[in-house]
């Protein structure tokens, strides 16, 4: 235990400790120093007090003299009750004030004035106290012959206390002036010990910063280098137990691990780089024979021109309801086709619906009841293309096929505030909010509209093109009350938002060529 605190350094101290052992340090020089300041002026001001006080107490003893005379003097004049007890109370008002005069022998002509003045004043007390009594048993000769003694008294009383006052003035005068010396002094040594007390609390708090930044300095010039790269540089190693030793240890650990990492790092993009190589290497022999696949189907050009053939061959015909079938078969593909990687208005998907509808009618003899209400000032706003086909057809298939009521199908698209909303609705089969959910999450019916009359586009793959397109989440919703309750499904289109450039896509010009 006794070598552990011998071992005790400075630098061991935590920051905290400094700071507070030099806030306690700089605090108890202050309060010394204004201690002693204090017990200085309040000895000064006891000074002062002594140089006012000798002077009032004297000049109240000459009033109480004064006022002493003329009631007895009104006694002997009038010889009432009242001037009687004003006698008796001055009376006892200068006995008070006489207390406070020297009764000593001594050798200093004040203190020796002041025993004279005490002495005579209690032979003139005697006097007008007798005055009074001979007064009150109408003695007349002997109680003027008492008063003009006391009177006689009262004179020299008078006399000596002025000079007394004199005196004490001149002596008030030269300690007042010391006082005045002193305190200028004691101002002058006060303003010393306060700059010497800040030029010491200074040089503490300097040497203690100085201490606690210039390490903190040098560890953010290393960090800067480190940022730079440069993992072999460290701060040199210290053994101080406070922060900042703590601090630069836990650093120098730091820039070691990194340097680790970086060159596990460097070991794991090397063998990254080879897996890619051998991936892209095997990706290119796959392209290559996807393309040998693609090669060897039907151009669906060559279907889009065989069918308007055939629409053109129905109406030479006269077959007018077997060319628009033809026709519309033909806009669907090609719209599909074309719009695979483009993004379209909503004009366009909403003719690729009423195509996709009459197709279906055509197949079904009529069975569809599609309904359609539309904004006309929102169809030249471009969205992802097949976005509205995928969300009918899941409505057809899922929704009205096979139930035994009529089914209907009902397309809404307005715009609602700062959106466009687009509304499917059906009277189907409905939806449980587990179905609901699990269609969101692409493991339930219309996920992926998959089957021999279906595109292979589903209602999660439109949430999913929706939220990229927009960079947004929660842009379809589904509601329905249950089951034979109907569906709606519901897409916000962002309407103020703009338009984002078009995907890279066949050229119609290719395509024109083709079609010819």
């Amino acid at each position: 235990m006794s070598e552990q605190k011998k071992s005790l350094r400075w630098s061991d101290i935590s920051l905290t400790a400094k700071v507070l052992a030099i806030v306690v340090l700089i605090t108890l020089m202050m309060f010394s120093v204004n201690l002693i300041m204090y017990f200085r002026v309040s000895r000064m001001s006891d000074r002062l007090q002594q140089v006012y006080t000798s002077n009032v107490s004297l000049t109240e003893l000459s009033e109480s003299l004064d006022e002493l005379q003329n009631t007895t003097y009104n006694y002997l004049l009038v010889k009432s009750s009242d001037t009687l007890e004003s006698y008796y109370k001055c009376e006892e008002d200068y006995r008070n004030l006489l207390v406070y005069l020297n009764q000593q022998v001594t050798d200093d002509p004040v203190m020796l004035l002041e025993r004279n003045i005490r002495r005579m004043s209690e032979t003139y007390l005697a006097k007008t106290g007798d005055a009074i009594t001979y007064k009150r048993g109408r003695n007349v000769e002997k109680y003027r012959k008492s008063f003009d003694e006391a009177q006689g008294l009262y004179r020299y009383l008078t006399g000596w206390i002025y000079e007394l006052n004199s005196r004490q003035f001149r002596n008030n005068s030269e300690n007042f002036a010391s006082v005045q010396k002193a305190l200028r002094v004691l101002a002058l040594v006060s303003s010393f010990l306060t700059i010497v007390m800040m030029g010491v609390s200074s040089l503490m708090l300097y040497f203690m910063v100085r201490g606690v930044v210039r390490p903190l300095s040098d560890l953010a010039t290393t960090a800067r280098i480190v940022g730079e790269g440069n993992f072999r540089v460290k701060m040199p190693p210290t053994d101080a137990r406070d922060e900042v030793g703590v601090l630069t240890r836990t650093f120098n650990n730091m820039v070691t691990s990194l340097e680790d990492y970086m060159r596990l790092t460097r070991e794991n993009l090397e063998k990254e780089q080879q897996l890619k190589e051998r991936e892209l290497l095997m990706e290119a022999n796959l392209k290559e024979a996807q393309l040998k696949y693609l090669q060897s189907q039907i151009n669906p050009h060559f279907l889009f021109n065989s069918l308007n053939a055939g629409a053109q061959l129905a109406m030479m015909e006269d077959a007018e309801q077997t060319s628009i079938f033809v026709q519309r078969m033909a806009d669907f593909f090609r719209y599909n086709v074309k719009k695979g990687t483009e993004d379209a208005t909503l004009e366009e998907e909403v003719e690729s619906v009423e195509n996709y509808i009459y197709i279906l009618n055509v197949r079904f003899a009529g069975d569809i009841h599609f309904s359609k209400e539309v904004d006309e000032s929102v169809l030249d706003c471009r969205v992802p293309s097949m976005i509205l086909q995928p969300v009918v057809e899941n409505a057809v298939n899922h929704g009205i096929r096979d139930i035994e009521w009529e089914g209907r199908i009902h397309l809404s698209v307005a715009r609602e505030e700062d959106d466009i909303c687009i509304r499917v609705i059906d009277n189907g089969r409905g939806m449980t909010a587990e179905q609901i959910e699990r269609v969101f999450s692409g493991k339930d019916m219309g996920s992926g509209n998959t089957g021999p009359d279906s595109t292979g586009i589903g209602i999660h793959n439109v949430q999913t093109r929706l939220e990229l397109y927009y960079d947004q989440k929660d842009l379809m919703e589904i509601r329905s009350g249950g089951e034979g309750q109907g569906t709606e499904v519901i897409i916000r289109i962002p309407a103020l938002q703009e338009e984002k450039e078009n995907t890279v896509s066949l050229t119609d010009s290719t395509e024109q060529q083709e079609e010819v």
